[in-house]
């Protein structure tokens, strides 16, 4: 699906910041893509952006709305029904990350089809997708992977790009999550797609392309994690990296959700390797991004300058130090640009 920006952000009546995650990361890295934020009365979320209605946004260019919040089950509240009708009303496109179907609500439904609006729904593609077929393919790819869940996967393959583009690099990211399509306007939810079809689906989102240009995927789940290991795996099959860099939390002991131990750095660097030569027998990891949000600066680069002498591998904080070090070691192994 693609997405037509500028976005209005619909925060709803969130309590607290978090629960505008998806909001909130698209501003961070879209934010000439944001004309405005919708909040209810009650909102504890700030996107920092001026406050429209749906007919004020429309009048500033918006061409659609963008459900930013998110809560638990992932259900549409029914006092936020009025406020996308509204904006339905105003000419706007409505974009949901929520597990349920815009179009289920009554109201909603008819108010796009009165309005001649699109309704997208980014975690359920109306795409058809092949299987995969391991076939190698024109073009390079880096794929963020993980050692946990929600480790900073998006936002290093996010960030990644904007560093290899400054140094001259063809690059694209390549949403593969609700957020990072919000933030790129196009791509596919993979946790939402069927299992047979993963890896097909990798293969849509990173086509043949010229020689030297560059995919930038973002990674989903990791191989280590018991609940969500399969969409990581048809991930890594499909999208057949030349390239990974292994993101990584260094404050957990166990995956999130489970009681499962953190594996080792070392761990998903060789499983990666052992599971991605199926589809690529040249794969390497190119770098490590530690999110290192929770420790102070002179911690932080402690611990990344001992990961790079344990590791022989550049290692930073992508959001926190850019990502600069990756990309030459990018250049060294593929070639510049």
């Amino acid at each position: 699906m693609e997405i037509a920006h500028p976005y209005l952000l619909f925060l709803g009546d969130v309590p607290d910041a978090l629960a505008a995650k998806t909001g909130l990361g698209i501003v961070d890295w879209r934010r000439d893509w944001c004309h405005g934020q919708l909040r209810l009365d009650g909102c504890k979320a700030d996107a920092k952006l001026p406050d429209m209605t749906p007919q004020e946004a429309a009048k500033s260019g918006v061409r659609t709305m963008v459900i930013g919040a998110v809560n638990a089950g992932g259900v549409l509240p029914d006092h936020w029904i009025a406020s996308v009708v509204e904006a339905l009303d105003a000419g706007l496109d409505i974009a949901s990350g929520l597990h349920m179907r815009l179009a289920s609500v009554p109201e909603i439904r008819d108010a796009a089809a009165r309005n001649g609006r699109q309704l997208h729904d980014v975690r359920h593609s109306d795409m058809r997708f092949d299987t995969g077929k391991g076939t190698k393919r024109s073009g390079k790819r880096v794929l963020a992977v993980g050692t946990d869940c929600s480790v900073g996967k998006k936002y290093t393959a996010l960030a990644l790009e904007q560093a290899m583009r400054a140094k001259g690099f063809d690059a694209d990211f390549r949403a593969t999550g609700q957020t990072g399509i919000f933030i790129s306007g196009r791509g596919v939810s993979l946790d939402a797609v069927v299992a047979d079809f993963i890896s097909g689906a990798a293969e849509w989102i990173s086509p043949a392309a010229d020689e030297n240009h560059w995919d930038v995927i973002e990674g989903q789940g990791s191989l280590f994690h018991p609940s969500f290991a399969g969409v990581t795996l048809g991930l890594l099959h499909g999208s057949q990296p030349d390239a990974f860099i292994v993101c990584h939390e260094p404050t957990r002991t166990n995956m999130r959700g489970v009681k499962t131990p953190l594996p080792t750095i070392r761990e998903v660097i060789d499983l990666t390797i052992a599971c991605g030569r199926l589809t690529n027998p040249e794969i390497r990891c190119v770098g490590i991004c530690i999110n290192t949000a929770a420790l102070g600066e002179d911690e932080a680069r402690k611990l990344l300058a001992a990961t790079e002498a344990e590791y022989g591998l550049p290692a930073t904080d992508p959001v926190r130090f850019g990502c600069d070090n990756v990309v030459e070691r990018i250049a060294a192994e593929f070639g510049k640009p």
